[in-house]
């Protein structure tokens, strides 16, 4: 027998999910740094392997660093 809250129940449908925004874009959005993400997730989508998006990953990591640059006092 299950545990209580082990068990599952899916009460919110597939489009429910997909209207509702992931939790990591909104943090990024708030950066100014989506445009840069956008282009690592596309780069990564189509050469499947991270060293082959390293223009992709610096920029958005320059973008990060500016963002944390600018925060601090």
């Amino acid at each position: 027998m299950a545990k209580p809250g082990h068990t599952w129940n899916r009460s919110r449908s597939l489009e429910e999910d997909e209207d509702e925004e992931d939790p990591v874009d909104a943090m990024i959005s708030q950066t100014g740094c989506m445009a840069q993400h956008r282009e690592l997730q596309e780069c990564m989508a189509a050469r499947q392997d991270w060293r082959h998006c390293q223009p992709q990953v610096r920029a958005f990591g320059e973008c990060m660093a500016r963002r944390e640059r600018a925060k601090e006092p």
